[in-house]
């Protein structure tokens, strides 16, 4: 009782938007109210907590102001980077032998392969944000944004190294093969090993966190922003129509569990992958002559801010701020999917984890980046060298557009047609958050509620209600406060890792003298 006194908070603000959805469909003409009524609702009952979660420090740094959460997750992964060596760089070798199977035994327990896990993970990151998110970063803080994003992105690879190490080491195995990880398992079971109290408490609050984002975040705002570039592209039509196709694709996928999404997402996540990078480096190689004067836009916008709003740290908060949205460095939602591994060493996929930063950030991120510096759309004083900002303080582009709109002009710019590739990107890139996150919900669901067919069940078909939900209403509340929710995790469990770090140490150093001394070897098949 005392856990369904907790999460009926987070999913009576939930149940509220699927009470508008089926007025609207019974109802049309007086949708747009109720869409309005339940924004206002929802922002006069979690208005506080949204500014809680995003308020900016008590101080401004240089005349800006900083988000507190953004520096909270900048310094956990500044102080996981500095405990552990760097392992980011010492162990991103190993980490591609991993991915490749060397060291791979198929008899360990845990239900999916390195590569699956890491494929899970990544399509939960790897999403919108890298196409719409990075644009506003972009936009607002200039292409030196991009330096202080890579540099937050590699970062955030000891971050998941620290959580997805823990994930694995205290999940908890089932005699049926199944598993289940994540933060929730290892507060308590990491803070009692340790003999600190508040792991139980802190794991409650965690997993309706995790619930509340998966279903707004993770779900519904995917779907919303799904539609809208479909809609862009097929013409205007009703998002029910998109949400309920979503619906029926995401169930028969995530009704299998783990192994089925899984299978899916080591399959989507490379295509989808190629596809976006692969356009991009198209564009990239039709202004080869650019390329090297945008880099020394980034770079040197990095140390000047190059004119932009903000100067100097106005790029670094937006580049900072884009890393630790896009990849979810100590969120610890990828320490669920990891939790799922084959594997009897923990720090293996701790090790493999630390690539997802790397890919999310590093790689995709920065493509979108440089297409949008390359490509010309954001406007320069020809006498001063500068940009030109508009009245909210934006780099003006071409047709005044921003966000995916920018993007899209970016893609315009290499051949006429690849914005219509991007589209496809970005239906695959919501696809794959989605099926990933209900897995994420899905195991705070069943924390909360013990393990069963039927609670899954009612969890999926939740789940699924909701992203029609999201494609068919404009509730800007709604998912303003499901994103807090996702960041909230991030409070939580860096306080764990805080709590645990000596462990994983403890754990590495085991780990990487057996490989040393030979006791650890590859597989001979490999």
């Amino acid at each position: 009782m005392k856990h369904l006194k907790f999460l009926s908070v987070a999913l009576a603000f939930l149940t509220l938007a699927g009470a508008a959805i089926a007025q609207e469909a019974a109802a049309p003409e007086i949708a747009p109210t109720l869409d309005a009524r339940v924004n206002e609702i929802f922002a006069s009952s979690t208005g506080w907590f949204v500014s809680l979660i995003f308020a900016p420090l008590p101080f401004n740094v240089m005349g800006v102001a900083f988000p507190w959460i953004v520096l909270w997750l900048v310094v956990g992964a500044s102080v996981f980077t500095i405990y552990f060596g760097f392992i980011q760089f010492r162990a991103f070798g190993h980490a591609i032998s991993l991915v490749k199977g060397d060291y791979s035994d198929p008899n360990d327990a845990g239900e999916v392969s390195h590569f699956q896990a890491l494929a899970t993970a990544l399509s939960g990151t790897v999403g919108l944000g890298n196409i719409a998110g990075v644009a506003v970063a972009v936009g607002i803080g200039g292409p030196g944004a991009t330096f202080w994003m890579i540099l937050a992105g590699l970062l955030g690879m000891a971050s998941k190294f620290t959580e997805c190490t823990l994930g694995v080491k205290y999940r908890n195995e089932y005699d049926d093969g199944t598993v289940s990880g994540g933060p929730m398992y290892y507060m308590v079971k990491g803070f009692k090993e340790r003999g600190v109290g508040g792991g139980g408490f802190m794991a409650v609050v965690f997993s309706i966190f995790c619930i509340g984002g998966a279903f707004g975040g993770g779900n519904m705002f995917q779907a919303n922003q799904a539609h809208a570039q479909l809609s862009g592209i097929l013409g205007d039509y009703p998002g029910w129509i998109t949400g309920v196709i979503f619906a029926i694709v995401v169930f028969i996928v995530i009704v299998g569990g783990i192994k089925s999404i899984a299978n899916v997402t080591e399959k989507i996540v490379p295509f989808m992958g190629v596809l976006y990078v692969g356009t991009a480096l198209v564009i990239l190689l039709i202004n080869f002559d650019k390329i090297g004067w945008a880099f020394g836009q980034i770079f040197a916008g990095a140390f000047s801010g190059l004119g932009v709003a903000g100067g100097l740290v106005g790029a670094l908060i937006q580049g900072f701020k884009r890393a630790a949205f896009s990849n979810e460095a100590g969120v610890g939602s990828a320490a669920i999917a990891h939790s799922a591994v084959r594997t009897k060493e923990p720090i293996t996929e701790g090790t493999v984890s630390l690539l997802e930063p790397f890919i999310d950030t590093v790689v995709v991120c920065t493509m979108t980046a440089l297409v949008i510096t390359i490509s010309g759309v954001q406007m320069v004083d020809p006498e001063t060298g500068l940009f030109i900002l508009n009245e909210s303080g934006m780099i003006e582009t071409a047709g005044g557009v921003q966000g995916v709109e920018l993007t899209s002009a970016a893609f315009a710019t290499g051949l006429s047609w690849f914005p219509y590739i991007l589209a496809i990107a970005v239906v695959m890139f919501a696809f794959s958050t989605m099926i990933s996150w209900s897995y994420y919900g899905l195991k705070a669901w069943t924390y909360l509620f013990g393990e069963g067919k039927t609670k899954e069940l009612i969890f999926k078909l939740l789940f699924c209600f909701f992203v029609i939900v999201g494609a068919a209403a404009q509730l800007g509340a709604v998912i303003d406060f499901s994103d807090a929710m996702i960041f909230a995790m991030a409070v939580v469990n860096i306080i764990a890792l805080y709590v645990l770090m000596p462990i994983v140490r403890r754990e590495m150093n085991s780990y990487f003298g057996r490989i040393k001394s030979g006791e650890i070897r590859k597989f001979a098949n490999h």
